[in-house]
């Protein structure tokens, strides 16, 4: 697998930081734009888990990973495995997803990173799928 491939989207949020750290933290919120998520759980803190829920296009799936670094309004970093991915549950199928806030004219900037994918086909289907998340929350957000 070369870990070098990595996806990376971005949009400016209009709204700030502490809002958009909210739609990312929230399980409320996150059930509005994450894929079908129905729960979220965590303990939003470093070395804790985090657990993703729900059913996509009629198939149930759980998501989970381990929290590598929090800091509150700034980075959200995890580990990631997808029940959906077809692959067994071990750490080298485990991807590093970060959440980046960060400030620009108009707002924040929100920039998804998703390390550690085996193939440029599926760098691809990650990032249109991390542009719809951001298109999500910013439909949340901004209305």
């Amino acid at each position: 697998m070369d870990t070098a491939i990595i996806a990376k989207v971005d949009t400016v949020i209009n709204a700030p930081a502490k809002r958009v750290w909210k739609a990312l933290t929230d399980p409320a919120e996150v059930k509005q734009y994450l894929f079908g998520t129905d729960m979220t759980v965590s303990e939003w803190k470093v070395g804790g888990t985090i657990l993703y829920k729900g059913i996509w296009k009629d198939k149930e799936y759980t998501d989970k990973g381990k929290i590598l670094k929090y800091e509150p309004e700034k980075r959200l970093v995890s580990t990631y495995w997808s029940g959906l991915s077809g692959k067994a549950d071990i750490p080298e199928n485990y991807q590093i997803v970060s959440y980046i806030l960060s400030p620009a004219e108009g707002g924040t900037k929100l920039t998804i990173t998703q390390e550690n994918i085996d193939t440029e086909e599926s760098k691809k289907h990650s990032e249109e799928n991390w542009g719809m998340v951001l298109k999500g929350i910013k439909k949340l957000i901004e209305g």
